[in-house]
């Protein structure tokens, strides 16, 4: 990776990926683009402001700072995506229809991100493989796996170095939740810290992957630094660091907050959602092609979430 775009850059991956991105590789090596004005995205580096639809500017943009490396990360979220299914489409889709042509006609690298949403409920729940019935039951789902489907067939058939993963639920200390079924796991810690109470959407049951963002963005370098000849599967790789019900994170803000307490008003579509998924995805297939190895335990994460959510309390950012 040479000259980098991140189209998607304002979102809950995007920002914090365009800052260590640019860490590596440069400021002026990585343009963040977004449909709206991000300030901070364009004070160290080139912002465009670019809706991911508009194929004929896309193609400028990658063409005018010679992009040799795309990161589409254009998205709605599961829970987000139900609401209007038709939106969901016209938008994930429509981006990664661009994202692909693009690529191909300036001969770039594409990420694109997948998801655990690509599974569904005839999927196997414990230790899901990497290859296996999907057949997912949310929009947002089925979007995933037609965009696994086409990377492939634009790889295949044009020759486009197209990577992806499914990320689980990603876990930050940066920026808010936007709108997705994992989200509980973000918002546990901010209320631990602001009121010592949490109200739960997600059922003590239910087991869903989880992941660090510091993994999660280690996880985007490294498979798109990765020698292209050791990689089979290609879109997506299973890839996660941890899984735990709602219980078990509580018990674990128990470890450092005591008093902290936690109820339950189940979103009945969320519950629906959260339990067509895998409770524990089988990542053998990312460490053995590309080195795939997270860093981050729950022990950690709460730890180090706790730490930096009560300083952004402290300093009344919450």
């Amino acid at each position: 990776m040479k000259r980098i775009l991140i189209v998607g850059a304002g979102g809950q991956i995007g920002s914090e990926l365009t800052s260590l991105l640019r860490k590596l590789y440069g400021n002026s090596n990585v343009v963040a683009a977004d449909m709206r004005e991000c300030k901070d995205l364009g004070a160290d580096g080139p912002f465009v402001v670019l809706n991911a639809l508009d194929a004929q500017t896309f193609g400028y943009v990658v063409n005018k700072y010679r992009i040799d490396t795309i990161f589409n990360l254009v998205a709605l979220l599961s829970a987000v995506g139900e609401k209007d299914p038709q939106l969901a489409w016209n938008i994930n889709m429509g981006a990664l229809m661009n994202s692909l042509d693009v690529a191909r006609q300036y001969e770039c690298r594409l990420f694109t991100p997948s998801s655990i949403g690509a599974f569904g409920p005839e999927s196997p729940k414990e230790q899901t493989p990497q290859d296996t019935i999907m057949r997912p039951l949310t929009i947002y789902g089925v979007c995933k796996v037609t965009g696994e489907l086409l990377s492939d067939y634009y790889y295949h058939r044009y020759g486009v170095d197209t990577r992806s993963v499914r990320f689980p639920g990603i876990v930050s200390n940066v920026t808010l939740p936007g709108g997705g079924t994992t989200d509980y796991a973000v918002e546990i810690y901010y209320e631990a810290v602001r009121d010592g109470r949490f109200t739960c959407p997600i059922p003590a049951d239910v087991y869903m992957d989880m992941m660090y963002m510091p993994d999660a963005l280690n996880a985007c370098v490294q498979l798109m630094e990765a020698d292209p000849t050791r990689l089979r599967h290609r879109n997506a790789f299973n890839v996660t660091a941890m899984s735990f019900t709602p219980e078990i994170i509580a018990d674990e803000i128990c470890k450092h907050i005591p008093a902290f307490e936690m109820d339950y008003r189940i979103d009945p579509l969320k519950e629906s959602i959260a339990r067509s998924w895998p409770n524990a995805l089988d990542d053998h297939c990312a460490r053995e092609e590309w080195g795939w190895n997270p860093k981050w335990t729950l022990g950690d994460m709460t730890e180090d979430m706790l730490y930096v959510v009560g300083k952004k309390c402290e300093r009344g950012e919450y």
